[in-house]
């Protein structure tokens, strides 16, 4: 079999349509019509169904179509291995959680803006799973996600150990305290999309103090997510490395979780089969340095880390709580 026809059927059972196919190729729908017809007559079987909305696989081109796009991959790879060169360059995506890409990564990447100048890097972030999958399909080179993390294909480097606390409004004292309180009925949880390893953990806790089928606010933002906290409107769970800007501020209240319920690694994942290019070595070793220096936040306890002036916003937030009624948002239950 041909790549270059292997390549042109990957691209029409992709979009669905030899004319589409034709465009993304950058050439005539005659073209594209003729390899398709070539491969089907060397495999001796129909690829795909004709149709009024275009084409689609038929079974021998569903079984086909992973070693088409696999065969792609590696002629990619073996074009990026020929012409890697000694010196880092090109372009790495890498993907990485909200709050690690908020706290952890900066100073990773202005390091290695300066020691790698010629490439192009574009960093996706995203949950866990959702950066997992990533992985998984080729969309991304490599992801720090929340561990851990086992996969056949994926090969998982622990970089870093987290602190969770869970965040709430200033002027709520403790955890128990919001299983007792008055209208615990409305308590929401201000979350990440489903598919987020702290808003699992944090339905696993809450459902362990009796507080279950709470509703959930669903951010794209860490900042949405503290702010909202802070307001009042719910409780969050994440690294402590990440709220601690917020909590010396006053703006939220940290409370500590049992050792065992508390810590979590950052892992970075890569697909085992995957071409690793000096670029992305490079990176790989530059994040491994940089987060194992790193230094957790120092747990304390939480009157010692918000302090009076905390507790004079707490005062005042909960007179004004109870006057005015929370933004309106929309929520899934």
């Amino acid at each position: 079999m041909d790549a270059g026809d292997l390549a042109v059927f990957a691209a029409v059972a992709r979009v669905g349509g030899i004319t589409k196919a034709a465009q993304r190729l950058n050439t005539v729908q005659s073209n594209v019509t003729q390899r398709i017809r070539l491969l089907e007559a060397e495999l001796g079987v129909p690829l795909f169904t004709r149709h009024s909305r275009g084409v689609s696989l038929t079974s021998a081109g569903e079984q086909l179509l992973p070693y088409a796009e696999r065969i792609g991959r590696l002629l990619g790879e073996a074009k990026q291995a020929a012409s890697d060169g000694l010196v880092p360059h090109g372009r790495i995506v890498i993907g990485a959680l909200e709050s690690a890409t908020a706290v952890r990564l900066p100073p990773v990447l202005a390091a290695y803006g300066a020691l790698c100048p010629a490439v192009d890097m574009e960093i996706v972030t995203g949950t866990t799973a959702e950066l997992i999958d990533m992985v998984l399909d080729h969309r991304v080179e490599a992801s720090f996600v929340a561990g851990p993390v086992q996969h056949p294909d994926l090969e998982a480097m622990p970089l870093i150990e987290e602190e969770l606390v869970v965040a709430t409004a200033p002027w709520i004292a403790d955890l128990d305290a919001l299983a007792a309180a008055p209208g615990r009925d409305k308590l929401k949880l201000i979350v990440f999309r489903p598919g987020c390893s702290y808003r699992t953990r944090l339905e696993t806790l809450l459902a362990e103090r009796g507080l279950v089928d709470v509703r959930r606010l669903e951010f794209g933002t860490l900042d949405g997510i503290i702010g909202c906290v802070g307001a009042g409107m719910g409780v969050t769970l994440l690294p402590r490395a990440a709220l601690a800007r917020a909590a010396a501020e006053g703006r939220v209240a940290l409370h500590a979780l049992p050792p065992a319920e508390a810590r979590i690694e950052t892992v970075l994942v890569r697909r085992r089969d995957g071409f690793v290019s000096k670029a992305l070595k490079q990176f790989i070793e530059l994040a491994r340095q940089h987060l194992a220096a790193a230094k957790p936040e120092r747990r304390q306890p939480v009157v010692q880390s918000t302090g009076r002036r905390v507790q004079a916003v707490a005062s005042s937030r909960a007179s004004a709580a109870s006057k005015a009624s929370a933004p309106r948002l929309k929520s899934r239950a």
